[in-house]
């Protein structure tokens, strides 16, 4: 394998922000031009980033970093992270964000509220590299540092900041230091950011869901707010893991007949390349319901499961056999979650809207409903 089709790692907006103020902090302290400055990361991997950008004035210099990530580039890659670094009235390094930078708003993330959404790990790879700088050319006075990303305020609208409470731009994030090619894991950890901040909010039983196909028919019919719910993706299995663990008493799983047919079958990644058995499981549940061979058959041959319930339907069996589904998801979901642990769970389509739903799933959905 050539070097140019290795799997590559990619360093983090925190690495970018850390090279960035090291380098802006030399050339201020040295008067001297820096178009490129080695970083160690958390991971111990050093960072040699290019400096590019570069305005320097007397009590001022400003540069900035190329946001690489490597071989799976998330929508920050490219985009230009900025450190403006300026003398401290106090013998201190004060870090803020500016244009670009977002704003938490809500409870329950990295930094409190008010704070610029620049992470703890982020502020002390800063604060270990400035300083080191200070320690070479003997500065013992304080320093402001503006960490700024010009394109962060478009790019945040890609990400998942709007529905953290997040706003007017990106995160600056990482706790290596670089990114590793491995999208399921960064999607499992914003899974896990968004149930800590509902625990934050004080929230006993939460709300999840796949995504939001189904949003017009759940404002409709329960006048929910499906976007309010956490997204767990594909990852049923990890969600519940992750709600038992931060100490929720239970979780409402809502979702369209799509996803939530395969847990009927005990898969609790309903990623097609992890299993896709949607069409057997379907007819199953007609069989189980009694009915005929044919109208099986028919429902094997479709691609899709909204066709399967219109012929389950037509056929008379749909309310059975999706109350026989409902009844083996409920039997997994469960035995993942253990009797300690509360699931209620609610599917539907598109077409003919609730399809099925656990005994006590609307007095959940009513619970949380009340601390909207």
């Amino acid at each position: 394998m050539s070097m140019e089709t290795e799997v590559r790692f990619g360093f983090t907006t925190g690495s970018c922000a850390a090279a960035a103020a090291k380098a802006a902090t030399y050339m201020l302290l040295t008067g001297k031009e820096k178009t490129e400055i080695t970083i160690e990361t958390p991971k111990g991997i050093p960072y040699h980033a290019q400096i590019v950008e570069i305005t320097r004035q007397e009590n001022k210099v400003k540069c900035a970093v190329i946001k690489d990530g490597g071989s799976d580039p998330d929508v920050t890659t490219g985009c230009h992270v900025f450190a403006e670094v300026t003398y401290g009235s106090e013998a201190t390094i004060q870090i803020e964000g500016g244009e670009g930078v977002g704003r938490v708003t809500l409870p329950g993330l990295d930094q409190p509220v008010g704070n610029a959404a620049i992470n703890h790990v982020p502020r002390e790879m800063i604060t270990k590299e400035v300083k080191e700088v200070c320690q070479v050319c003997d500065y013992q006075g304080g320093l402001e540092i503006l960490i700024t990303v010009p394109e962060g305020r478009d790019l945040a609208e890609k990400t998942f900041n709007p529905r953290l409470g997040i706003v007017g731009g990106i995160s600056i994030l990482g706790t290596s230091g670089i990114v590793e090619p491995m999208s399921s894991k960064a999607l499992l950890d914003t899974i896990r950011v968004e149930l800590n901040q509902k625990h934050a909010l004080g929230m006993e039983f939460v709300a999840v869901s796949p995504g939001n196909y189904g949003l017009d028919f759940m404002k409709a019919t329960y006048d929910y707010d499906l976007d309010k719910s956490v997204k767990c993706s594909n990852f049923i299995g990890d969600t519940i893991d992750m709600a038992k663990e931060l100490g929720f008493r239970g979780m409402l799983l809502t979702g369209h007949i799509g996803k939530l047919i395969k847990v009927s079958g005990g898969i609790m990644n309903t990623h097609s390349k992890e299993g896709d058995c949607r069409m057997e499981l379907l007819a199953a549940a007609g069989l189980k319901a009694g009915c005929d061979g044919e109208t099986a058959r028919q429902v094997l041959e479709t691609a899709v499961t909204e066709e399967g319930i219109r012929i389950l339907r037509e056929a008379g069996c749909q309310e059975k056999a999706m109350a026989y589904v409902m009844e083996r998801i409920l039997f997994f979901l469960r035995k993942r979650a253990g009797e300690t642990f509360q699931i209620e769970c609610m599917t539907y389509c598109n077409q003919y809207g609730l399809l099925a739903k656990s005994d006590d799933a609307e007095k959940m959905l009513s619970k949380l409903k009340n601390k909207w």
